[in-house]
């Protein structure tokens, strides 16, 4: 039998924060309602069970393989629940998740919004390469700018740099710096690290400019504070609209070579293991490059095309919007539960990868509510 030392037991909280700086809840949609859905934080973990939906009978799987901790695409709660009386199957859900002390965690939009999430997991199916974000999300950055003395530039950018500031796309460690004269005169209260108090000081500092995700400013702060030599640390935070390449929604990228438009479609259908797929007229040419969106994506439609995609690959489109094709691309929908099936795989990689200190499943359970004759 495994005996674990005090500081080697997991909690759920520790799987939750792992995930969370992967797919920070700050990308989330605002309809969205990812997190910890039920449960403690400070339980420690018994085995997690990871799902696409977390569904009665997948909460009876976790009570049966003594996991205590199941890991859900999609929030079991949308909307607000004012009375929990077990009415409908979100409700019984949550009741029997409580009642089994089983806590139940959504990473979803979040998750769809980083670079590295669902669509990345699809592109990896569909071996596509050269890939990056269709719509990248803009009002999400900021820029720092901030001054310390030359000899102490190095060291303060390089914390910054630590703290997750400077990456632009596929780009880390950038910054602009430019060598000026700061001036500054201390108090009689103050503790200068140069200078004398009560006179006026010359210095020769390096403007240092950043940019970072502005849900990383506090730590990006710390630590500029904790490497900054100077008692107070000046600096400038500003909001700036540039899109963010590495968040946002959707993907597009290449294939290996290109393809006939029916056969690569046959190959979509089984790479991503869906019972048929929906698409619009074929266009008698060759394809190479691919748009994806897993779940919901015709709101892509028009990235799909500014992209030059010739196949988009989704779900859950209307009769109607098939016509938006327009004979400029292809649109193929695959189905929601089959666009989004292989998130399990993503999460099981990614938690197995961090923690070695309990059982780790997939659900056996196929909780798709589609079903084809």
């Amino acid at each position: 039998m495994l005996i674990l030392a005090e500081n080697q037991r997991m909690k759920i909280a520790d799987v939750v924060k792992y995930l969370e700086s992967i797919a920070p809840p700050y990308l989330q949609e605002s309809y969205d309602n990812s997190g910890l859905l039920t449960g403690d934080m400070e339980d420690e973990i018994r085995g997690v069970l990871i799902c696409l939906d977390s569904t009665e009978d997948v909460i009876q799987e976790a009570i049966d393989t003594n996991c205590n901790l199941v890991v859900a695409h999609h929030p079991i709660v949308f909307s607000g629940l004012k009375k929990i009386t077990g009415k409908n199957y979100v409700e019984r859900v949550i009741i029997k998740a409580i009642k089994n002390n089983i806590a139940i965690f959504a990473c979803h939009t979040n998750l769809d919004n980083v670079q590295s999430g669902v669509n990345a997991k699809i592109c990896e199916k569909l071996g596509l390469k050269n890939i990056r974000i269709l719509q990248p999300k803009e009002n999400l950055l900021k820029k720092l700018v901030t001054f310390c003395p030359v000899e102490h530039a190095e060291t303060v950018r390089e914390a910054m740099f630590q703290a997750g500031a400077g990456q632009i796309g596929e780009y880390d460690l950038c910054s602009f710096n430019v060598e000026g004269k700061g001036t500054f005169r201390a108090s009689e209260h103050a503790n200068p690290f140069v200078g004398a108090k009560g006179e006026m000081h010359e210095e020769k500092e390096i403007r240092i400019e950043l940019i970072l995700p502005a849900y990383i400013e506090k730590q990006v702060l710390k630590a500029l504070r904790d490497a900054h030599p100077y008692e107070e640390v000046a600096y400038y935070m500003t909001s700036i609209s540039n899109p963010n390449q590495m968040v946002g929604s959707g993907m597009v990228g290449e294939l290996q070579e290109p393809m006939d438009e029916l056969i690569f479609l046959h190959y979509v259908k089984t790479s991503m293991k869906s019972g048929h797929i929906r698409h619009s007229p074929l266009l008698g040419r060759k394809v190479k490059r691919i748009a994806v969106c897993g779940g919901a994506g015709s709101f892509l439609l028009p990235q799909a095309l500014h992209a030059g995609a010739d196949v988009f690959v989704t779900a859950d489109y209307k009769y109607h919007q098939f016509f938006d094709a327009d004979g400029k691309t292809i649109i193929a929908d695959i189905g929601h539960y089959e666009s989004e099936q292989f998130t399990k795989d993503l999460f099981y990689e990614l938690i197995t990868k961090k923690f070695n200190t309990f059982a780790v499943r997939l659900s056996e359970i196929n909780t798709n509510p589609v079903n084809y004759l």
